[in-house]
Parts: C-alpha cells; structure tokens; sequence
C-alpha cells in the first residue's frame, strides 16, 4: 500500500468533491483505466484518486496527467480484522473525506465494502453493475465502455440533464501512459550497461500471468489459453533478426517467466537476443516500449503497457475477443491475431508465418514507429487452424 498520504488526505476533512475511482484489476486493466481517469479529469477539473490492487497501480499510474493520490491493496482476501493494509487504506479514505465515486466493474464486491467501512453510501457511488444499460453494448472495447461510464454520475450527482455530464470530446477511449524523465535517464543508464546505448530495439512478450502457476510450465498449459509453443517463438525471433539484423531482441517478463525465455533463446540461438525478465520494472518498460521499434506479445498486461506509450505490436489472442481486450495507444498501430482449432478460437492455431506477415505488414513502409493509431484493433485478423 502507498506509504504516503498527500495532504487532501490527511487534512481531515468531511467531504471531498474530487472523484475517486475504485478498481480491482490486473496490470493491463489498470492501464484501460486511465480512460476514466482522463476523462473524470476532465469532467472535473481536479485531480482523480485512484485505489486499486497491487504495487503496479502505483507504478503505473502514479505521477500521470489527471492522478491524484494512489493507494493500492497487496491483497482483498484476508478477513478485515486480519488484513492491516485495507485498514490503512480505510483510514486513509475517511481522513479524505466521502465524494463521489465509481466502481467496478467487478466480480466481487470488496471493492463496496471497503468504500463502506471509509463511510461511503450508496448515494456517492456510481456502480458500473447499476448502468450496464449505458454502459456496455456490442463489440465496444473495456476503454470505450470506461468512456462511457464517466459520463454518469452516483445518485448524489445525478443530473436530469444529460449534457451537463458530458465527457468533452476531445477525450479519446485510447488508453495513454507518459513516461517521466527519471524512467528514461534509468532506461539509457541500464542500456549502456549492457552496451546496448543508441541500439535499435524490438520488444518479445512470450509469458502471461498463467505460464508459472506451477514449477512444471506443462501442468499449466490445459488452463493457459495464451499458451504458444516454444518453438514457434524460436522461428519468430529468427524471421525478425533476418528482417532486423542491426536490432536488439529484449525478451520480457516477470522474474518466474525468465527459465521459459531462457528455453526460447536456446532453441532460437539468434545473436544480440537478451532475456531482460529478471531485471524489469514496469517503469523501466515503458521506457523501453517508447523507444522501441515494436513489439510481439500475447494478450498481456505488458502489451498493454507498451501500447499505452505508443509502441505498435503484433498481439495474439487466445479465447479472449480481441474487439473487447486489443491493447491500444496513441500512435500504436495494433494488428491482432487469432487462430483456430476445430472451429474454435484457439491461440495454438496461430502459425509463426503469420506472426512474421503481419509484423511485415506492420512494417510494409520499413517503419513501426509512431504511426498513427488506426482501427485495426477493431478488426481481428483470423487464421486458419
């Protein structure tokens, strides 16, 4: 939980008009949320405080145009009287006072139950689960259906009219994350240790949260829908060094993917290829991703952070639509795939010579970098399987 509580928190106050958003997601359900963010702002005029879950919605947002204060929760599952930073979180949101807020979407309901203990009611709380008619609709994507939802407001704020909560136009359902100076220079500064300063670089995401359940990566993969085979990613990473021999290939990650990297890289054996998963913070990544030429990943937290930066990639998906979960950025150009098997969506029917065609195409000009976004995230690209 943030050790730190800003001076709108702890001035002790009874009200507190700045709008707080409550969200218990993943990294990359963390980085669609800045829509609402963004767009609350904008509504507002003030800074928008966020909770959420894990030390990443800190890393990820703290410091953003339009954020406020940040707190974030290590875990929800531990019974109240048991879990001490829910308490601090708590306290922290009665010293700021109860104002409107917006929750969810959720499958559980702690995220209620700690705005209840801050001494939230149902009035100051606009629940996504009590606007889905407004809300949700067909083929809108996460970041169009946050657009949506910060144009109503909790019952205490309702306004007969409409117009009056208006998201401005200008506000985009594109998802952006700026990168600080201070991630840049730790970026360069950790390049030159590698000798790798000035180098052209292409970003590689193999893993996702379901790879390392288990210590036996084949336990997981009748669970792991966003399993892709080894030596698919070896014939991927040999086609983008023939195309790009004066790059650096980073293969990311989490400290647990590093062993599966390391088995890619062995049966790749391609030059100037590094597994960087031991010694990547999401600060450090976003950096990367917005120097970076581009990005092959599969539908992850990581390629939701680099898009939000601008770098363009080729994703593959697994049984998750893409129209729903395609990263987007701005300047990212995206080109989703899917594969299929026996008729059925299925990540392993994705073959590496489409991976490697429409990385081509996404590079047809001989450039990937900072082109401007375009739709084709709305539109899957199908394989056959």
């Amino acid at each position: 939980m943030s050790s730190t509580v800003s001076a709108s928190y702890a001035d002790g106050s009874s009200g507190n008009r700045r709008p707080l958003v409550i969200r218990f997601g993943a990294v990359g359900d963390t980085v669609i949320l800045t829509v609402l963010i963004r767009a609350l702002h904008a509504r507002f005029g003030q800074p928008v405080d966020v909770v959420g879950s894990g030390r990443y919605t800190w890393e990820i947002l703290a410091g953003q145009p339009g954020v406020g204060e940040v707190l974030y929760l290590d875990s929800r599952r531990l019974p109240y009287w048991l879990n001490i930073p829910m308490m601090t979180v708590v306290r922290a949101l009665r010293a700021r006072g109860v104002g409107p807020a917006w929750w969810g979407p959720a499958r559980d309901t702690n995220g209620l139950e700690l705005l209840g203990r801050a001494g939230w009611t149902d009035e100051w709380i606009a629940n996504a689960a009590d606007y889905a008619d407004i809300v949700e609709g067909p083929n809108l994507s996460f970041a169009e259906m946050f657009l949506r939802f910060a144009a109503v407001d909790p019952p205490a704020l309702a306004s007969s009219n409409r117009a009056a909560n208006a998201v401005p136009p200008d506000v985009l359902p594109v998802p952006e994350l700026r990168v600080s100076q201070e991630a840049r220079e730790d970026a360069e500064r950790w390049l030159a240790s590698m000798r790798l300063q000035g180098s052209p670089l292409i970003l590689v995401q193999v893993g996702n949260s379901r790879t390392m359940r288990s210590r036996l990566r084949s336990h997981n993969r009748p669970t792991n829908t966003k399993y892709w085979p080894e030596g698919r990613w070896a014939e991927v990473l040999r086609g983008l060094r023939a195309r790009h021999p004066d790059h650096a290939l980073f293969l990311l990650g989490v400290p647990s993917e590093a062993s599966l990297n390391d088995e890619i890289l062995e049966l790749a054996k391609v030059d100037r290829a590094y597994n960087v998963a031991r010694d990547l913070p999401l600060r450090r990544l976003m950096a990367l991703a917005e120097r970076a030429t581009g990005m092959v990943s599969v539908d992850t937290g990581p390629a939701h952070v680099a898009a939000a930066v601008g770098c363009s990639m080729v994703v593959l998906f697994g049984k998750a639509p893409p129209t729903l979960y395609c990263p987007r950025g701005p300047g990212a150009r995206i080109y989703p795939l899917v594969g299929h098997i026996n008729g059925e969506q299925n990540m392993v029917g994705i073959r590496a010579d489409d991976v490697l065609g429409a990385w081509a195409e996404l590079d047809r000009d001989g450039s990937l970098s900072k082109r401007a976004f375009t739709e084709a995230a709305d539109a899957a690209h199908s394989t056959g399987g």
